[in-house]
Parts: structure tokens; sequence; C-alpha cells
């Protein structure tokens, strides 16, 4: 089961960190990331991190603004968001999966939490 949370309404420019509680099965072999939905707008990869080891990913779109890091004896792993745009407000979802190259297959979501950038 994944908890995301950590979600909520900011101005531009702010900071924001969501997280992503994993429980109830160990995802030591997997990689969690983070996708995002805008409104009209397909679900999209935003970052991702290997469990074991601790590779990570971050889409291009928010390269050098987001980072994602995980506790590993909170199995949970967080998003952090820093110089928000309105064009990142969208529902975050936190997914567990397989690897695949960047990115992740994700097998497992967690529910959505809103983060919405105001102008």
């Amino acid at each position: 089961q994944l908890q995301a949370s950590g979600g909520g309404l900011v101005q531009a420019g702010a900071a924001l960190r969501v997280s992503c509680a994993a429980s109830g099965r160990t995802f030591s072999s997997y990689a969690m990331g983070w996708f995002r939905q805008a409104p009209e707008k397909e679900r999209e990869f935003v970052g991702a991190i290997r469990w074991s080891g601790g590779t990570t990913y971050i889409a291009d779109s928010v390269k050098g603004r987001f980072t994602i890091s995980r506790d590993n004896a909170k199995n949970t792993v967080y998003l952090q968001m820093n110089s928000l745009k309105p064009e990142d407000t969208a529902v975050y979802y936190c997914a567990a999966g397989p690897p695949l190259g960047n990115s992740l297959i994700p097998t497992y979501w967690g529910q959505g939490t809103l983060v919405t950038v105001s102008s």
C-alpha cells in the first residue's frame, strides 16, 4: 500500500514536499516514483528512485527544481519541489514497480495528492 501526502495550495516560487509511505510489502527490488496529471492532460512521469542503491531519475521538465529522495527507515519516498510554477499544478501520484530505464513500470499506485500553484 502506498500513502501519499503533503499536497496543498502554494504561490508561484514556493517550495513543497510530498511524501509517499509504503507499507504492507517489501519494495526493495522495485523503484518508487512520482507521476502527475494536470486537468485535461495525460499522466506524466516526474521522477523515480531505485529502492536499492538510491539511483534517482528526474524528468527533464522539472529537472533542476524537483528532487526525489527516500528514507529507508520510514519506507518513505519524498518529492521536493522548489520554485513551483502554475504549470506544476496537478494531482501527484506515487507509484512502485520494476525499474525500467530511467523510469519504472507502475505496478502499485497510491492515491493522488493535489498540488495547486497560484500565480
